[in-house]
């Protein structure tokens, strides 16, 4: 059962990524600064669930639940972040979530087409069935966290 709920972990943060690229290049939804940052909070999520696989020791396995527990804690503020402040704010600009992916990291030109910063977090508030985006991401980042606890506490796992 655990690997099997780190595998649905990564598989749900790589859907979340899918559903925001297509939202970006198909319905074109530019991103904001936090919500690029939360694509690399998934991204980091999945690499450290899938990377669990390669190894059979229980240990392994519960570093990262707790690993992702801890990314999607970050999660859970980055979207309540963006929903409750940054969303009123006329531009993202110096803001963590700016500085982090543009200067500290670079991704944002690195990677544009992943990773780009084209909207301000006003502009960037969409909603899909009546939710917005940020409110989804943070109801993903907060089951992750639930997942990932139950991987880390529930007695009788498996490794495999």
């Amino acid at each position: 059962m655990t690997q099997k709920t780190l595998n649905f972990i990564a598989l749900a943060c790589l859907s979340a990524v899918g559903i925001a690229l297509f939202s970006q290049h198909v319905l074109d939804m530019p991103p904001c600064a936090w919500c690029v940052l939360q694509r690399l909070i998934f991204l980091c999520i999945a690499a450290v669930c899938l990377l669990a696989n390669l190894f059979n020791a229980r240990v392994i396995k519960k570093i990262a639940a707790l690993t992702s527990a801890g990314l999607g804690i970050s999660g859970v503020f980055a979207a309540w972040y963006q929903y409750s402040v940054a969303a009123e704010m006329f531009s993202c600009d110096l803001t963590f979530a700016d500085r982090f992916m543009s200067r500290t990291t670079g991704l944002d030109g690195a990677i544009p087409w992943l990773f780009g910063i084209y909207a301000s977090c006003m502009d960037a508030r969409v909603e899909f069935l009546g939710i917005e985006y940020a409110l989804w991401s943070l109801l993903l980042s907060a089951v992750i966290v639930i997942a990932s606890l139950a991987v880390l506490f529930i007695k009788n796992n498996t490794a495999k």
